[in-house]
C-alpha cells in the first residue's frame, strides 16, 4: 500500500467560498450590533431625561407645599437654565434634552424635549421626541405621555 502524502496546506485550507460566507455572517451580525446599541444607547438618554423629570417634579411638590400653590412654580424654582449647574432650558454640550416647567394648579406639566441639533442626532433609528410628565400635586396622580421615548 504506497499512498501519496498531500501536502499539508492542500488538506488543511478553507476554500474561498467558506471565507466568503463567514465574512458575510460577521458582517450581518455587526450590523445587527451596532444597530441595537444605538437603540440602547437612546433607551439610557431617555431614561436619564425621566429621572430629570421625576426631579423636577419633586421640586413641584416641594414647591407647593411651603406656597401652597404650583401657580408661582417656574424654571428658576427647578434649577432650570443656562448656567454651568442647571438643568438646560435649551440644547447644550452636556445633556441631550432641554427641559421646560408650566404650572396649572393643581397639576404641573414637565417637558423633555430631545436636542437633534450639535451633534446630537438621535442614534439606532429613533425619531427625536418629547418625554412630557403631567403631576397633579394635590392627588399625587403622574401621567406620563410624549412621543419616541
Amino acid at each position: 500500500m504506497n499512498k501519496k502524502a498531500i501536502p499539508f496546506s492542500m488538506n488543511k485550507a478553507f476554500t474561498l467560498l467558506e471565507l466568503i460566507v463567514v465574512i458575510i455572517i460577521i458582517g450581518v451580525l455587526a450590523t445587527l450590533g451596532v444597530t441595537q446599541y444605538g437603540r440602547m444607547v437612546e433607551k439610557a438618554r431617555g431614561a436619564e431625561a425621566k429621572a430629570i423629570l421625576g426631579d423636577i417634579r419633586y421640586l413641584a411638590y416641594a414647591y407647593r407645599l411651603a406656597n401652597g400653590t404650583v401657580l408661582g412654580f417656574a424654571a428658576v424654582n427647578a434649577n432650570i437654565g443656562t448656567g454651568v449647574d442647571q438643568i438646560p432650558s435649551a440644547c447644550a454640550g452636556t445633556h441631550y434634552f432641554s427641559y421646560g416647567v408650566s404650572p396649572s394648579d393643581p397639576s404641573v406639566t414637565i417637558t423633555a424635549t430631545r436636542c437633534t441639533a450639535g451633534g446630537k442626532t438621535p442614534q439606532g433609528l429613533a425619531p427625536a421626541g418629547t418625554l412630557v410628565l403631567t403631576s397633579n400635586v394635590t392627588t399625587g396622580v403622574d401621567t406620563w405621555s410624549g412621543s419616541g421615548y
